[in-house]
């Protein structure tokens, strides 16, 4: 299982790295100023760390309980991202909304586009990352 440190060092990294992609791509993708993307990306990225950090303790608490690790299949890594876009995408609708003054739909769209985008980010990213900074148990299923 993973140290805290290490959980926040996977949170931070993920974060920071993702910022610098979706603040550039988002502003031109929708045709908003850089400032608003950013202040969303901020926004969205501060709540998601809180919440990368507290579902991922939880999921692989889960996912040693039902299979005795956490070592994540593809077929687990993919319902691993779709379920944290899918918890941070009902968390950050609103605020959208309200910040851009745009409708629920509209905000909707965005931040759906926003999901999808971290959804194969945080595919890429952790398969990276757990590739990057292994644990010793995956050894011994190799």
């Amino acid at each position: 299982m993973r140290s805290f440190w290490d959980r926040v060092r996977h949170a931070l990294s993920f974060e920071i790295i993702g910022l610098l992609l979706v603040i550039p791509l988002g502003a031109l993708f929708f045709s908003k100023p850089l400032l608003d993307i950013g202040v969303i990306g901020v926004v969205g990225a501060t709540l998601a760390t809180g919440w990368n950090y507290l579902y991922n303790l939880l999921f692989d608490h889960a996912h040693q309980r039902l299979t005795g690790t956490t070592l994540k299949s593809g077929r687990m890594r993919i319902v691993h991202a779709a379920l944290f876009e899918a918890g941070l995408l009902i968390v950050l609708l609103p605020f959208i909304a309200w910040y851009l003054d745009i409708s629920l739909v509209e905000a909707f769209i965005m931040d759906a586009a926003f999901a999808l985008f971290y959804l194969v980010y945080a595919y890429v990213f952790n398969l990276a990352y757990d590739r990057l900074f292994p644990l010793p148990e995956w050894q011994a299923a190799d």
